[in-house]
């Protein structure tokens, strides 16, 4: 477990991707078409995973 830590590269990719999945299920949420909760789960979860672990994963430079 000593071995799990984010390097400055794949935190900055971490942080686009929640960024994008974040706006994608705002988006969804916001017009609501249909089938917009299955299109919001899709992106809601990959952005909770990646806050989850920006927040608890440590950054090694």
């Amino acid at each position: 477990m000593n071995d799990l830590y984010l390097t400055p590269l794949t935190g900055s990719i971490l942080v686009f991707l929640v960024v994008v999945c974040g706006h994608r299920f705002r988006k969804a949420w916001k017009e609501q078409y249909p089938g917009w909760q299955k299109r919001a789960w899709m992106y809601g979860v990959p952005a909770l995973v990646g806050l989850l672990m920006l927040g608890f994963v440590p950054l090694e430079f």
